[in-house]
């Protein structure tokens, strides 16, 4: 019997492998581009004038029939299961060139008609699309209003009168997976009988296709699309199950762990590994920082604590088979020992399972499939209850809560923060262990008479909601509800990439800049965030002129804002607020003064006008082009940039940067 591999000999064979965090955008190539080296994928082709006409057509007629539909005030959520195919269309038409071969441009008329027959159904009051096991429908993200696609198949044996388990799989890397190949491919495949039918509803991702790694919006995606299923399907909120693969197991390795109260198991074959750090020896230190938000995910494995988790790999995919084996080793740091045989491990002490696979490549075995059932079905049964006993960590306010814990305050962001909390006398008493946090809030504390935190007794009234804040070495009850002042706190404490998870509206300058230099370069830069962020997240931020922004879109919306004090009027409404100064001569930050004429802050700021909201300042997301269509797209500018104005460039020149301290001021 092939003898398995053990961590130490994968980490040597991996220690000189080539880059495999962020990898190059395809790049379009001509009609029956050849194979590429060894198995590679082909190149994706281009679609010629007449079939691009053909798509036009067609998603005018399912654009006619949609407004038709809305002037009717037809159900909005049907409306929305025609409009994904007009939304389809149009991101064709934009993005010619990412058919992967003729069969799938056939695919996209084929597709579109389905559209068209939706509309005309709909019309007749006669919807047929909700029928059968396997059903497309739709939602209408609040990130940047995209109305994208998802896939839902029912179990044989579905009631819809009683509460059903729901699997969310995400699916593994496809780079020319658009939106029509999406729909035709998941409608054309029978209901799979790889996977145990344990009465569940399987849901399928989009992702927007590789969603940056199910990152930002391809992170939201998931989230999004479990909130629509939920308004159409009688679902368990108690049973909810997260399924990954290659690429989907990096998503789903990031998002179980950052999110362990929001599903009763997770099952995570063959995620990927960042090694951004040993890439980039050149990185400053707030570079190294951000990379502990979700380039470290292994060492976020003591979240497992409270996350039934199985792990499984090919034993013959050492690049894959390395993610489970650094979360089991990190776990086994944290004190659970793995017991069993070698290619089927319990931790003790922690709900984690660990499995390979034998002599199987990128992929799972027949047994292995059979234990991954059976750990599905035992949790399933289980459900997910509020725990007595939780333990928790984060690097980052952004991933700040598990079950009736959450960690609002660090000390110091991007260092491991963690919390040991147990409740006893059915949550009369209360003993709490902490490290790096300088606020905690509690919830399910109605009986709540005595807390313990950190050697310190505190005896506190019952409520719904118990707040404590630390200052220096005591901890205290305090209000409930945000910190006063300006804090590093949940969805507010950056780095600059961190505004797009949210609903976000870009400003566009609509007056007389101080340096035309300057805004031309904000103008090209916003550009690039907006093409990029259409071909790789499917679809297009929302966008006005400063002279259109009104109060509701400061309540709304985290505004991201191009141009200069002269050029964008908000800029200059804010100007003055922020931790630099901004004149038509020069830019100063802490002791760095800048000429103004060719240079410019780039930023993310609490928004003077709205502190529940960012402002960001000429930029979008940091990361390179090739990270949109990479498992790990790195933030590089930190919350804080001078960048200076390279001509006819999308992106300017980084003069310098970092991150502000938890009071969002410059360190000292």
């Amino acid at each position: 019997m092939k003898q398995l591999l053990s961590f130490a000999t994968i980490l040597l064979a991996l220690a000189f492998q080539p880059a495999i965090a962020q990898t190059p955008a395809p790049t379009a190539a001509p009609r029956g581009g050849g194979q590429g080296r060894g198995n590679a994928t082909p190149p994706p082709i281009t679609a010629q004038p007449e079939e691009l006409a053909k798509i036009k057509e067609k998603t005018g007629q399912i654009d006619a029939l949609v407004k038709d539909l809305k002037a009717k005030r037809a159900k909005p959520e049907l409306v929305g299961d025609v409009e994904v195919y007009a939304h389809a269309g149009r991101m064709l038409l934009e993005y010619p060139d990412m058919f992967s071969n003729q069969a799938a441009i056939d695919h996209a008329f084929s597709t579109l008609d389905q559209g068209i027959e939706r509309g005309q159904q709909l019309q007749a009051n006669q919807p047929q699309w909700n029928q059968g096991r396997k059903q497309i429908h739709a939602y209408t993200s609040e990130i940047d209003g995209a109305v994208l696609p998802y896939g839902v198949t029912l179990p044989a044996n579905y009631d819809p009168s009683k509460p059903t388990r729901l699997y969310v799989w995400l699916h593994g890397r496809q780079n020319t997976a658009t939106e029509t190949e999406f729909i035709r491919n998941f409608l054309a495949s029978k209901p799979s009988t790889n996977i145990a039918d344990h009465g569940q509803i399987q849901l399928d991702c989009f992702g927007r296709i590789n969603g940056a790694g199910w990152h930002w919006a391809g992170e939201m995606d998931v989230f999004e699309s479990i909130a629509a299923v939920k308004k159409r399907f009688n679902i368990d909120d108690k049973r909810i199950m997260l399924r990954g693969f290659s690429q989907g197991g990096e998503g789903a390795w990031h998002i179980s762990l950052h999110y362990p109260d929001r599903f009763a198991a997770a099952e995570i074959g063959a995620g990927t590994v960042s090694r951004t750090a040993q890439q980039h020896p050149e990185f400053k230190p707030y570079q190294l920082s951000t990379l502990r938000i979700w380039e470290n995910i292994s060492e976020w494995a003591l979240n497992i604590y409270n996350l039934p988790l199985a792990g499984h790999d090919g034993e013959n995919d050492p690049s894959q088979l390395e993610s489970s084996l650094r979360a089991r080793a990190q776990l086994e740091k944290e004190g659970f020992p793995s017991v069993g045989d070698p290619d089927y491990l319990r931790s003790q002490g922690a709900p984690g399972l660990w499995m390979v696979s034998k002599e199987t490549g990128h992929g799972t075995s027949p047994l292995v499939r059979q234990r991954l059932d059976a750990f599905l079905k035992e949790h399933g049964d289980k459900g997910q209850s509020s725990p007595d006993h939780i333990r928790f960590l984060t690097y980052t306010t952004r991933y700040s809560r598990s079950y009736w814990v959450s960690l609002d305050g660090l000390e110091k962001h991007y260092e491991r923060a963690e919390v040991d909390a147990q409740r006893t006398f059915g949550g009369a008493a209360y003993d709490i262990k902490t490290k790096n946090l300088s606020r905690l809030v509690l919830r399910e504390t109605e009986h709540a008479r005595e807390i313990k935190i950190d050697g310190q007794t505190l005896n506190v009234k019952a409520a719904p909601e118990i707040t404590l804040d630390r200052n220096g070495l005591t901890w205290k009850v305090v209000k409930n509800g945000p910190e006063s002042g300006l804090h590093k706190a949940h969805a507010l404490q950056g780095p600059i990439d961190d505004a797009f998870l949210d609903p976000f509206l870009m400003v566009r300058p609509t007056g007389k800049a101080w340096n035309e230099e300057v805004n031309q370069q904000a103008l090209r830069t916003m550009a690039r965030f907006d093409r990029l962020w259409g071909r790789f997240f499917r679809g297009h931020p929302f966008v006005k002129d400063d002279k259109d922004v009104t109060e509701a879109d400061f309540a709304k919306y985290h505004v991201v804002l191009f141009g200069d004090p002269g050029s964008n009027k908000w800029i200059e409404k804010m100007n003055g607020k922020f931790p630099f100064k901004w004149t038509k001569e020069s830019v100063t930050l802490g002791g760095q003064t800048f000429p103004s004429n060719d240079s410019f802050p780039a930023m993310i700021y609490p928004n003077p006008l709205n502190p529940a909201k960012y402002v960001v300042l000429n930029t979008g997301l940091t990361i390179e082009d090739r990270g949109y269509n990479g498992d790990y797209g790195t933030p590089l500018w930190g919350d804080y940039a001078i960048v200076k104005v390279k001509p006819g460039a999308a992106v300017p020149e980084l003069l310098t940067a970092g991150l502000f301290d938890e009071r969002w001021q410059l360190p000292k």
